[in-house]
């Protein structure tokens, strides 16, 4: 289980990378260049301005969750941290680098690195309930859908052995969660960190003067990343009505949260090309969608570039810090000294 734990970043990007690898083998790159082609200037300003609205809508939410923890942050800043986050996320192999960055950052700055990540965690996880009951609605609206898709699947056994390998990565990922819990809880650890844990759960995503909140942040940001997918279809060459691209385009937007990609690109590739051609849309149609959508998050993402240029390490010390600092100045050399304290 050791070597299983030290292996699991490698193989979910090669489980990232395979996937891609059987896409390109049934498609052929084609439709990967083309995606990469049909980027205007259009839908650049579109995605820009829809990424501000999910980003404020996400940056909102993950207040509203850490404040509930009793953790402070400001809209201001949350937003800032998120577009770091999002860059993050988009440039590097693991896609979720960016999100335990800011959690990891946000905690020290507030003294309480575990309350941090947790607020994060249940940030996330109140938008992943939102997209996933949207996916259930979609299935049960179009049962034939996962049906066809299936049998999209079927003449390519690679594709399905790929299939077979996500979820039996995501079972794994299961297994290794269960294992860390049941090691923690020997350690005589355990106990105490699921009651915190559970704990913040209530109060940060189901109490009642929170999760109302979540749900229409998350509910508001869905809106806005199928609206970029839109664009992205429509910038893909698809004409098919609204109507007819939401359900393919909501089920992309559900595996984008299974961990084996390589910066959000893989899962959401390979269930577009399926959901597409089981719709009558055009397995390549929905592949160059899934192309054009990448390139757009990671266009909407850009002003996360200024965040990362802007924030210089070491030139704001955390607030803990600070006021460690002032209190020793006050009791050394009295209030003057706090007066050109944060100058110095």
């Amino acid at each position: 289980m050791t070597l299983l734990k030290r292996a699991w970043p490698w193989l979910r990007l090669l489980l990232g990378a395979g996937i891609l690898a059987a896409l390109v083998a049934r498609l052929g790159t084609s439709a990967f260049l083309d995606g990469l082609h049909m980027v205007n200037g259009v839908s650049v300003l579109a995605a820009l301005g829809i990424g501000l609205l999910t980003t404020v809508f996400s940056a909102w939410r993950w207040c509203i969750v850490a404040r509930r923890l009793g953790l402070r942050l400001r809209i201001g800043r949350a937003v800032a941290d998120y577009y770091r986050a999002l860059l993050l996320n988009a440039v590097l192999p693991a896609g979720v680098l960016g999100d335990v960055h800011r959690a990891v950052q946000h905690g020290r700055t507030e003294g309480d690195v575990g309350r941090g990540v947790r607020a994060v965690v249940l940030e996330r996880t109140g938008g992943q309930i939102v997209v996933l009951a949207l996916g259930a609605a979609v299935l049960l609206s179009r049962p034939a859908l996962l049906a066809d898709m299936t049998r999209e699947l079927l003449p390519g056994g690679g594709a399905l052995a790929l299939t077979a390998a996500v979820l039996g990565t995501a079972a794994v990922a299961g297994l290794l969660t269960v294992w860390a819990l049941r090691r923690r809880r020997r350690a005589g650890k355990g106990a105490g960190a699921l009651a915190g844990g559970l704990a913040d759960l209530r109060r940060g995503l189901l109490a009642r003067s929170t999760w109302p909140g979540v749900v229409l942040l998350s509910a508001a940001g869905l809106v806005g990343h199928v609206a970029l997918f839109v664009v992205a279809a429509r910038a893909a060459g698809s004409a098919a009505p609204v109507v007819q691209l939401v359900p393919p385009l909501t089920l992309a937007l559900l595996v984008m949260g299974l961990p084996v990609n390589i910066g959000g690109w893989g899962p959401r590739e390979a269930v577009s090309t399926l959901a597409f051609g089981a719709a009558g849309l055009g397995a390549a149609q929905g592949l160059s969608t899934a192309v054009v959508y990448g390139v757009l998050t990671l266009v909407a993402s850009l002003p996360g570039v200024a965040v990362l240029l802007l924030s210089r390490p070491g030139t704001a010390p955390a607030r803990p810090a600070l006021a460690a600092r002032i209190r020793g100045l006050r009791r050394d050399h009295g209030p003057v000294a706090v007066a050109v304290a944060p100058e110095s």
